[in-house]
Formats: structure tokens, sequence, C-alpha cells
């Protein structure tokens, strides 16, 4: 049987059989010896070069090689610390080459080092945690054992999530090529030179008395507590054409390209959060404004009077300002919701507010708005 991927390439012959039992060892301390295999590992090549070295090799100062360096999130480094590979080598190349082609300066180039380190810091974070719990649940010891146990097995399953990362860095830059497409196509006057660029939903949706809670909680029931958040909201937002641009902890903020999927998605975070036993009733906010985007997040009054108007809404309400109601109350689909009016708020940094509820007036339907069930 031959199976491809995007890029031509065979997948692992072990992809195509079933998996078979667990094959974890013990839990016992890594060597050194062992880390630094896991290193070579994971980064395909030896260290055999210092940051001088590595420089050299590129035909570029020493200075700019540490630029590049904490540019990808490192900590500085001395001149003859030996740390790097052949790939340092390849990956320091290609930037080199960018700027040589005039495609970026060095501006953008240190803006997008920055973009990559602290997505991949966050993400090689995510992916461990999620591997020290399933060794835990799976063999039921505690957090020493388990990343005891996952370290030792680190470095098996990296090809498989590089492939992965770039499979799916792949669909979202083709998803974001489509909605810049769409928009651009749009607009019908131009734009202001330093106007803010980006009409855009916001919304913003907490769990109350997360805080409090917490306090009494261990380390298993606040993680199950913040991953069921976290997963129900991300299902949401995304299942219905909103994205995600930061969890917060006990918080989301999300941007929808329309005022009508942004009461959506709010409402239906409510209401299928509050279903859930095991999770905390949240309270919600949505605007509607302009905003500018840098470091993959959005900035702007309307963020900040969203985040204003969730801080003043009571649990299990959704609050909009009253340009943003009157905005969905024009919408071919106003009929879907009831607005009431609130008296006039004082929010700090922003003034007078008049806040107005949003619910549902009807339940919606699966094929207007999809909630888990």
């Amino acid at each position: 049987m031959s199976v491809n991927n995007h890029a031509g390439k065979p997948v692992p012959k072990e992809f195509l059989e079933p998996p078979g039992p667990l094959a974890f060892g013990p839990a016992v301390p890594v060597t050194p010896e062992r880390l630094n295999e896991i290193t070579e590992n994971i980064l395909g090549a030896p260290i055999t070069l210092t940051l001088a070295e590595l420089a050299e090799r590129t035909g570029v100062s020493t200075d700019f090689a540490r630029t590049f360096w904490r540019g990808m999130g490192f900590r500085n480094v001395a001149d003859d610390a030996l740390l790097f590979t052949e790939a340092d080598v390849d990956a320091l190349r290609w930037w080199v080459v960018a700027l040589g082609t005039e495609r970026i300066d060095e501006t953008a180039l240190v803006s997008l080092l920055r973009a990559q380190s602290y997505t991949m810091d966050r993400l090689a974070l995510w992916q461990v945690e999620a591997m020290v719990d399933n060794v835990q649940r799976k063999l039921g010891i505690d957090d020493t054992a388990a990343r005891y146990v996952m370290l030792q097995h680190i470095d098996e399953s990296d090809d498989f999530m590089a492939e992965q990362i770039t499979y799916a860095w792949r669909r979202h830059m083709v998803g974001l090529a489509e909605r810049i497409y769409a928009e651009i196509n749009a607009r019908e006057t131009p734009l202001l030179r330093d106007g803010l660029p980006l009409p855009r939903a916001f919304g913003f949706v907490d769990m109350v008395s997360f805080t409090t809670h917490s306090r009494q909680l261990g380390s298993r029931d606040l993680s199950r507590l913040v991953e069921g958040f976290e997963y129900t909201a991300r299902d949401i937002i995304t299942a219905n054409g909103a994205r995600v641009v930061k969890m917060l902890g006990d918080a989301v903020l999300y941007i929808a390209d329309d005022v009508l999927t942004g009461a959506r998605v709010s409402l239906a975070m409510i209401d299928a959060i509050g279903a859930q036993p095991d999770l905390l009733p949240v309270r919600a906010s949505l605007v509607w404004g302009r905003v500018v985007s840098r470091s993959g997040d959005v900035f702007g009054p309307a963020v900040n009077l969203a985040a204003r108007l969730m801080d003043a809404a009571p649990p299990g309400c959704l609050y909009a300002d009253a340009s943003t109601a009157a905005l969905l109350a024009v919408s071919p689909r106003a009929a879907d919701f009831l607005m009431k009016g609130h008296p006039t708020l004082e929010l700090t940094g922003i003034g007078e507010v008049s806040p107005v509820e949003l619910r549902w007036a009807n339940p919606p339907s699966a094929e207007d708005v999809w909630i888990p069930r």
C-alpha cells in the first residue's frame, strides 16, 4: 500500500499499521549522555559550533548572529559558547539570503523571528504538557515520574510533530490569504493612512469567580477546569466562523468578521459552558470597531471597551455597547435576538457607556449555530 503526504513524501510504514501496546520505559532519571542524545536527535545534527563559528560559516558578524539567536527567543550567549549545529547554519543562511535579495529588511526579520519563537515556545510547551498528562493517565504515576518517562521518549515523535506543524501552518496561511482577499475586495473607500484598518467584532468571555474557585482546587482539577473552558471556547469560536486571538487563562478574546457571528459565538459559549457542571459560569462582551493587528494580537479602543464591558457584565450575561447593538438590530437576523438596555455605567479608562444585554429570542438551530451537545 502506498500513501503520500502533501509534499509527495511517503508516509512512514509504522503509520499504516495498528499501533502496538504502550512501550513506555521505567520512570528513571535522564543521564547527561541521554540528554545529549535527545538534543542531537531532535536537532538532527551534533552540536559542533560556537556562536563565532556560526557567524563565520554564514558570513555575518557575531553581532548579527547574536541578534538572530536572541530574536529566536533564547538567552544571550558568549562568542565561544558551544551550542550550534549545521542546522543552525542552514537556518541563518536563509535569513541572510532573504535580506540580500531585499525581500525583507532587518526590522521585519526580527519581527518574524520573534513570531516564530513565541509561537513555537508555546506550542512545544503545550505538546510536552499534553504528553506528560497522557503518561500520568496511562501509567497512573505522579507528575515527576511522568516527566522522567516523557523525557526518555521525547525524541521518538519529533518527525511526526514537525510534519504536522508544517501541515497546519500551510492550512492556516491559506485560510488567512482567503480572508485577506475577501476583505480587501469588499472595501468601498480608501483607508486613511494612519487609521485603524480592520473592522471587526470583538468578544471577551471569562469565567466568573475563577480566582476564588481555583484556590480550592488541586492541580488535576484546576487543569480540568482550565482545559474544559479553553477547549469548549476554541471549538465554538472556530466552528462558528470566528477566530481566537488569545487565551488569558480564565478568559478568551476572539474576533469575527461580522457582528452577527460575534453575537452568535458569545451566546453559544454562555449556553455551552453553563450547561457543563464541571465548569464555572461565564460572562461576555461584544463590540464592533476598528483595530490594528500586530504580533498576532489586536489593538484599539474597541478592544479596551470590550474588556471593560465584560468586567461589568453579570454572570451568564452578554453586554454590547449601544452602537454594536444598533448594528445588530438592522441585520437580516435581528429577530434572532432580544436586546435590553441597562443604566449607564462609568467604565475605567473609557467613560460613560450604556450597555445593552443580548439574549436569544429563540434557541438557534443547529444549521445556524454549532454548539457541542
